[in-house]
């Protein structure tokens, strides 16, 4: 029998500056545009992966709890893990045909909005394919991420990270475009809800298309990377805050107006996006983005870091405060969760 392998790998999640929205090919996960983001330290997700001939089926815990084999969640990890084997198949790994069992743990909440699927696929992926002995480069493995999840695709890499749109598989991959020392920025999330969201990403890209501002969006997208890689190359923060939140409104707007609308706000997320308002009002430089959930990221410079959380923290509808660095690439680590 083959000595049963492990590995064990903490990636982080990310905050997109400019997004992506709507897919050229569903099934490879192409978006239609490139996108700009920062990789999150503090926003992380830890995912244990073993394969051996003992197992009988794929086995998964995600948190603390079993998941159903049957669970939307459960088929799109088997999907993934059977990608990874069929390439060991093709390297004539020993072992290939193995189950595996991958147990997983974050340390923000899953569902909301918050990227979690883009750490946690690119931690699975990460974690797997040392695991079954595959050999990939970080282009590779950033191709190999996109496939299972599109944010996973960024999460594959590290600093401040350029996804290339593309038009194939082997063109469409992330890429660090300045390191995590480049620029100390922080991003202080406001977390007004824990529950899962009520509409998924993937539901979302398919409709995308139907939002009466889609198309001038993807006029304009090229020219708002350019910028947006200026900024930071300049460390042109208010430049930066500035684009970034007519971006996250230009996004939500799509959303808005998409054919059924998909309306991902609370009311919470109105309060931080006014307290934020007041906040730079009052010199203190912040800037809001969210993704395709509620709850709010809030970019700001670390002289202003205390005075953000000690405001976004005292609003009503706020639950929780998490603090995130400018993070790098996916590690692996020595202690496994089982």
């Amino acid at each position: 029998m083959l000595e049963e392998k492990k590995a064990t790998v903490k990636a982080s999640s990310d905050i997109a500056l400019v997004k992506y929205w709507g897919k050229k090919d569903k099934i490879l996960r192409l978006p239609e545009n490139g996108s700009i983001s920062i990789k999150l330290d503090g926003l992380d997700t830890t995912t244990t992966v073993k394969f051996s001939g003992d197992y009988s089926k794929d086995e998964f815990m995600i948190s603390g709890k079993v998941i159903a084999d049957d669970s939307r969640e459960a088929r799109r990890v088997a999907k993934h893990l059977n990608r990874i084997r069929d390439l060991a198949k093709t390297a004539n790994l020993p072992g290939s045909d193995y189950y595996a069992k991958v147990v997983s743990i974050n340390s923000f909440p899953r569902g909301t909005g918050l990227s979690s699927s883009g750490s946690g696929m690119a931690a699975l992926t990460f974690a797997a394919v040392k695991a079954i002995g595959l050999e990939l480069n970080e282009k590779q493995l950033s191709i190999l991420s996109r496939q299972a999840s599109g944010t996973a695709c960024r999460c594959a890499v590290g600093g401040f990270v350029e996804w290339l749109d593309g038009n194939t598989s082997e063109t469409s991959y992330s890429r660090t475009i300045f390191e995590k020392e480049h620029w100390d920025i922080v991003d202080v999330v406001a977390v007004v809800d824990s529950g899962i969201k009520k509409i998924s990403s993937t539901k979302g890209h398919e409709s995308a298309a139907s939002g009466i501002f889609f198309q001038a969006r993807q006029d304009n997208i090229k020219q708002k990377i350019k910028d947006t890689k200026k900024f930071i190359k300049e460390k042109d923060f208010t430049s930066l805050g500035l684009l970034v939140e007519a971006e996250c409104l230009e996004f939500h707007s799509i959303l808005l107006t998409s054919r059924p609308p998909l309306v991902l706000w609370y009311p919470g997320t109105v309060q931080v996006i006014l307290e934020v308002q007041n906040m730079r009002a009052q010199g203190i430089e912040c800037y809001f983005t969210i993704n395709t959930g509620f709850n709010v990221h809030v970019l700001t410079l670390p002289k202003h870091e205390k005075i953000v959380r000690e405001r976004l923290k005292k609003l009503s509808l706020v639950q929780n405060i998490l603090t995130a660095k400018v993070g790098g690439k996916p590690q692996f680590l020595k202690d496994h969760l089982f």
